[in-house]
């Protein structure tokens, strides 16, 4: 079914919007500068508590405000303040529109300084749906149309659920190639400003005794990540190093009665603790699925995310595995793609883990959805020879054995082989990864060759594609090898890219 907001008009968001968006702001802000300035602000308004006699104390103001009969001009007061905010928040929500056309989401908004951004459904790189804890109870959520350019994302917000289910899809459908069908949801009456945020509040609280309706998702989550997993991986992580450190630091400090150093360490340890349970808190509620227009991932228990990555937006793939996760066989699969946001946004990163912690038998149902076109054969070259690997008719390019002393300990993983579809980067031993780099997605790649490699003979092989936490490079492969997967490899992005159509993949 379309969505009403689909028709190429413009259309006002929720009524709550101005509360979510700067409401909640402006009360803690007030609550802040009240409990701070308390003292300071009394002086300032009401001058008579401070022109008083030397030892005489000051009343209470509530009480001189009872005993003078002016409670009811505070009141007045108080109603005037609250009158001024909810025009200025009624003005705010009248000029934030937004609008969806066959070729563009756009949106304005702004009362004296207008700001109007538009994303080309063609440029789109996905669409996500986040549901924050405060909106979530209000029964609300806020899309974000990822676009191609940094800071060139669209953001929607706040709509109800079940809007925002609807909007995502029309956008996905029209991105995809497709025109939007001729029926659509009859609009009717608009409901008053009550019955719309009674309906959302009731909708919102439904929705967190039922959970997040992923009905839409086809089918189902591939993988289910147990809590007792997701811990385990938290405390399984380089960060717990460093705890432990931490903590061996703070016995010696303790054996030398350095007692300064807590002042210090305490604050790390609550970090510590933030972090752990911030990163386990992210984890839960885990679902990915195949879906008609990409890939659907989930995650978060207090704010929920919901981002659907279409076909041809992934750049690279890598698969990673720390050596405290070896003996258990869990693994980690990581994405490079567009993100709209800057490289120092830390929200980044959670939105390239598509699988935070996982076995072999998660990993192949994931990368089968993500590089869907990969053969039997180079599945084989894919997990058993680039993830296991290397095996005894390993066919991957690696170190030759003059440089082994350049990778003492991964030389033999260190590595690159090209397939019919995608460029595989293998690496490490302590922490063993692949990356798979589509041809299609392949902006260039690059040798480099520094003062060593050329003594050593060897040289490093470089793709170029979108930054992200993937890494795209492997050094010290021979350089004879190295040139010629590179020629191989340049010759092999360009045919791929001019028969390349998943940017339109319904078209």
């Amino acid at each position: 079914m379309r969505s009403p907001y689909s028709d190429g008009e413009w259309h006002r968001l929720h009524p709550l919007t101005p509360l979510l968006r700067g409401g909640l702001t402006l009360v803690v802000i007030v609550g802040l500068i009240v409990a701070n300035l308390r003292e300071r602000l009394v002086e300032w308004v009401f001058p008579v508590f401070t022109d008083l006699p030397p030892g005489e104390l000051p009343p209470d103001p509530v009480d001189f405000l009872l005993a003078n009969n002016l409670i009811l001009i505070a009141a007045a007061a108080a109603l005037v303040v609250l009158i001024v905010l909810l025009v200025l928040f009624r003005l705010s929500w009248r000029f934030h529109t937004l609008r969806i056309s066959e070729d563009d989401v756009e949106v304005r908004s702004g009362v004296l300084f207008r700001t109007h951004r538009r994303a080309p459904l063609d440029r789109v790189q996905g669409v996500n749906l986040t549901r924050p804890m405060v909106a979530r109870l209000l029964g609300l959520a806020k899309l974000e149309v990822v676009g191609a350019g940094l800071d060139a994302n669209v953001k929607l917000e706040y709509l109800s659920g079940k809007d925002a289910e609807a909007i995502r899809g029309d956008i996905l459908r029209l991105a995809s190639g497709r025109r939007l069908a001729e029926d659509r949801a009859e609009p009717g009456g608009r409901a008053s400003f009550a019955r719309q945020a009674a309906a959302a509040v009731g909708s919102g609280l439904q929705g967190i005794v039922d959970g997040e309706d992923l009905s839409d998702a086809e089918p189902e989550s591939i993988v289910r990540i147990p809590f007792g997993r997701l811990v385990a991986s938290r405390v399984l992580s380089g960060s717990s190093l460093i705890l432990i450190a931490l903590v061996v630091g703070i016995v010696v400090a303790a054996s030398v009665s350095t007692l300064w150093l807590l002042f210090t360490v305490v604050p790390m340890f609550l970090a510590f603790g933030a972090y752990y349970v911030r990163s386990i808190a992210r984890g839960l509620r885990y679902s990915i699925a195949p879906t008609v227009d990409g890939v659907r991932v989930t995650f978060g228990l207090f704010t929920t995310v919901s981002e659907v990555v279409p076909p041809g937006r992934v750049h690279a793939i890598e698969v990673r595995q720390p050596l405290m996760w070896r003996p258990f066989g869990w693994w980690t699969i990581s994405v490079n793609r567009l993100s709209g946001r800057s490289s120092t946004d830390t929200s980044n990163d959670q939105l390239a883990a598509v699988l935070p912690i996982g076995t072999r038998a998660d990993v192949e149902r994931v990368l089968r959805i993500f590089a869907p076109g990969l053969s039997a054969d180079e599945w084989t070259l894919v997990f058993r020879d680039g993830i296991l690997g290397p095996m005894d008719d390993d066919s991957y390019v690696t170190t030759p054995k003059r440089a082994r002393w350049l990778r003492p300990l991964s030389w033999r993983r260190n590595g690159a082989l090209l397939t019919a579809d995608a460029l595989l980067l293998r690496r490490g031993w302590v922490w063993r990864s692949l990356s798979l780099i589509p041809l299609a997605r392949l902006q260039s790649i690059g040798l480099h060759q520094g003062p060593l490699a050329r003594a050593t003979g060897t040289a490093t092989l470089i793709a170029h594609v979108i930054a992200g936490t993937v890494q795209t490079s492997v050094g010290v492969l021979d350089r004879d090898d190295a040139l010629g997967l590179f020629e191989r490899t340049a010759r092999a992005g360009i045919d791929a890219a001019a028969i390349d159509r998943t940017h339109r993949w319904a078209g």
